[in-house]
Parts: C-alpha cells; structure tokens; sequence
C-alpha cells in the first residue's frame, strides 16, 4: 500500500503545532496502525530527523494508551483502539490525517503524546473502596444480583483511554467517570462510600475543565469497550441521590 500521513508535530506543550506530511510506500494490509507508524518512525531516523512521538504500551487493546484522531475520528475507522486497527481498514492511496486527542484538560506533551492525568486526579477523588471488608471470602459467599454484576462487569471495561472526551463537542469525560462509579456502585463492597464517591468524582471532573454532558452520544459510539451510554443515567441517579442523602 502506499499512503500518505498528515500528521501533527508540536516540539513541547510551549511551542505552536503544525501538521506534516509524510509519503510511505510498501505498507502491507497486516500491519496494525502502530507498526505502521513505526514504520515512518525507522525512515524519520534513517534520514537524521526526529521520530514522531506517541503514545504505546501493551497494543493489545488492553491498556488504553495509544488513542489518536485519525481523520477527526477517536481511534479511526473501527470501533477498537489504535493499536488494534489495522491498515486494512484503508484503502491504497489514502491520505490519512493524525492529531492527538483535542481537550483542554488533556495538553499536548509532544506530537501525539497528551497528558491524561487528570484521569488519575478523577479516580483518585474517589474511585476506590477504602473500606476494610476483611480476608478474601468465597467466590459465592456474597450473593450480588446477576444484572448488577453484568453492569459491574461492562462498565469495569473501560480503559480510560479517553476517547470519549476527545469525541465529545463539549470535551465532557461524562461517560469514563460514569464508568468508574458504576463499577463500584453496582457491588456490594462499594456501597459504604457510594454517595461520598459520586460526589467527589464529579466534583474532580469540573475541576479539571472538562466540558458538561448533553447526552450527543459521541462517546459512546466511538468507545472501544462498548460501554454504553446510559451509564451515565446511572451517575446521575446516584449523584442526585447522594445529594438527597446529604453527601
């Protein structure tokens, strides 16, 4: 395949960005996006000049570090991470635009590379149980209804690989936090500090300048864990709850 790549460089969070563009030829269909871009990277460095930064760990969709906008779209063409798509999902001649994720809260540490660590800030607020439930029981020994533990299950899939911010109009991370509640809120070991938890992660969330939820629904579509979007009814329950309860 020969493509071409518009690709976003930007030196450091201090200096102005600018989109590059870069012709590559004999990239096969198998190659993920990553090996793709590893690709360009050994050409940049064979002709002395600097490799694109990004961000990579596990790429195996597992650890949600490798999110870029191609073409405008979280993750690209497929719903799954960027190192999970692969480069049959373009076509031979394609021009493919790179940019790292848009978001205030989520400045550009170099080219593709962004800082999520008000992520951390967020589940850090909260998004923990601190309460002392003792020694390991057995697996059967607290009964949880089976609809709360397939809640449980499917909101405890998110990645926090933010793809839902950078897909939202409003850079809103409505749908990760609603996760990381949910997760929680949904079994009996996180109840003790269900209401103080809601109310502290979101509290985290407005802090960090994350823009308001008006249910656009964006996230949820480009989300490669399918965490559905009336999670977020369910944040909202509870923190209207935990606000009645006085939390």
């Amino acid at each position: 395949m020969r493509i071409t790549l518009k690709v976003w460089r930007q030196k450091n969070a201090d200096t102005p960005g600018r989109m590059v563009e870069y012709p590559l030829d004999g990239i096969s269909e198998d190659m993920s996006f990553l090996e793709m871009l590893d690709v360009l990277n050994e050409q940049l460095i064979e002709q002395g000049e600097e490799p694109v930064a990004f961000d990579h760990d596990c790429r195996e969709g597992i650890c949600g570090m490798c999110g870029v906008m191609l073409d405008g779209v979280a993750h690209g063409p497929e719903v799954t991470t960027t190192c999970q798509l692969h480069m049959r999902s373009f076509k031979d001649g394609d021009t493919i635009t790179v940019e790292p994720w848009r978001a205030d809260p989520f400045p550009v540490i170099k080219d593709l590379v962004v800082d999520r660590s008000a992520f951390d800030r967020i589940i850090q607020a909260g998004g923990f149980i601190s309460a002392n439930t003792g020694s390991a029981p057995d697996a059967h020994a607290t009964v949880v209804p089976k609809s709360d533990a397939d809640a449980a299950f499917e909101a405890a899939a998110c990645i926090a690989c933010g793809a839902c911010v950078a897909a939202c109009p409003n850079g809103s991370s409505m749908l990760f936090t609603a996760a990381k509640v949910t997760h929680l809120g949904k079994l009996p070991q996180g109840q003790p500090e269900r209401d103080g938890r809601v109310v502290s992660m979101v509290a985290q969330q407005d802090a960090e300048g994350f823009g308001g939820c008006t249910n656009i629904g964006e996230c949820a579509a480009v989300c490669p864990k399918g965490i559905p979007l009336d999670t977020i009814n369910q944040l909202n329950f509870d923190l209207r709850t935990a606000i009645r309860n006085g939390a």
